[in-house]
C-alpha cells in the first residue's frame, strides 16, 4: 500500500511538472525589460518569450510579434526552446507510461511489467525535468551576463521573466515525481520476496499385503 501510494504522489507530482512546463514554454516572458524614455512618458515594458515577442504599454495594449526564423534568435533562446520541446515531449512520454503502469494491474504473464513501466515513467518524468532546468539555467545566466555587461544599452538589458520562475518549479516538481516513481517501484520490486521452488520426488510404492518377504530379508 505504502508503494501505490508514493505511485500516486510521483504521477501527480509528474502531471503537475509537465504542466508547468506547457506554461513556461508558451509564455512570451522568457526575458523582461522595463524602461522610460527621456522624452515620452509612456513606459514600455518588453515580453520575449521563446515563440514571439512582445511590447507592452501602459495604456494596456500589447503588440506581439512572432519570430520569423529561428537561426535569427540568440544563442540562448535557441537551446531553449529546444531543451523545453523535448522536455515537453518527455514529459507525454513519462504520462503515457504512468496511465499504463497503473491499468496493468493483474500482468499475469510478466508480474514484473509493472515496476518496470513505472520506472521507465519516473525516468521520463526526470530526464524532461533536467533538460527544463538546464534551459532555464543557461537562459538565466544569459540574463546575468548582458545584465552586467557595460558595452549593452540600457534598453538591452533583461531582467528575469516570470517564464523562468514557472521552469524552475516545474524542473523541480518532474525530477521529484520521477525520483519518487522509481524509488517506490525499486522498493515494491526488493520487497517482494521470489515464491519459493518446491520441488517433488518419487513415493516408492508400499509392498502389498501378504507379498513374500523374502524379498525384503
Amino acid at each position: 500500500m505504502a508503494s501505490a501510494g508514493l505511485q500516486v504522489l510521483g504521477m501527480i507530482l509528474g502531471v503537475s511538472g509537465w504542466l508547468g512546463v506547457m506554461v513556461a514554454c508558451c509564455l512570451p516572458m522568457w526575458r523582461v525589460a522595463a524602461y522610460v524614455g527621456q522624452n515620452i512618458v509612456i513606459t514600455q515594458v518588453v515580453w520575449e518569450g521563446l515563440w514571439m515577442s512582445c511590447v507592452v504599454q501602459s495604456t494596456g495594449q500589447m503588440h506581439c510579434h512572432i519570430y520569423d526564423s529561428m537561426l535569427g534568435l540568440p544563442q540562448d533562446l535557441q537551446a531553449a526552446r529546444a531543451l523545453t520541446v523535448i522536455a515537453v515531449l518527455a514529459g507525454v512520454a513519462g504520462i503515457t507510461l504512468a496511465v499504463a503502469g497503473a491499468k496493468c494491474t493483474n500482468c499475469t504473464a510478466d508480474p514484473a511489467s509493472k515496476p518496470r513501466i513505472m520506472l521507465a515513467a519516473g525516468g521520463a518524468f526526470a530526464v524532461g525535468g533536467l533538460l527544463l532546468l538546464v534551459a532555464v539555467c543557461w537562459t538565466a545566466n544569459t540574463i546575468v551576463m548582458d545584465f552586467h555587461d557595460p558595452l549593452l544599452l540600457e534598453t538591452q538589458k533583461r531582467e528575469f521573466g516570470n517564464s523562468l520562475y514557472f521552469g524552475w518549479g516545474a524542473s523541480c516538481l518532474l525530477i521529484l515525481g520521477g525520483v519518487i516513481l522509481s524509488c517506490s517501484c525499486l522498493s515494491r520490486a526488493q520487497g517482494s520476496p521470489t515464491s519459493p521452488r518446491v520441488e517433488y520426488s518419487t513415493v516408492k510404492s508400499l509392498p502389498a499385503i501378504g507379498q513374500d518377504r523374502r524379498d525384503y530379508v
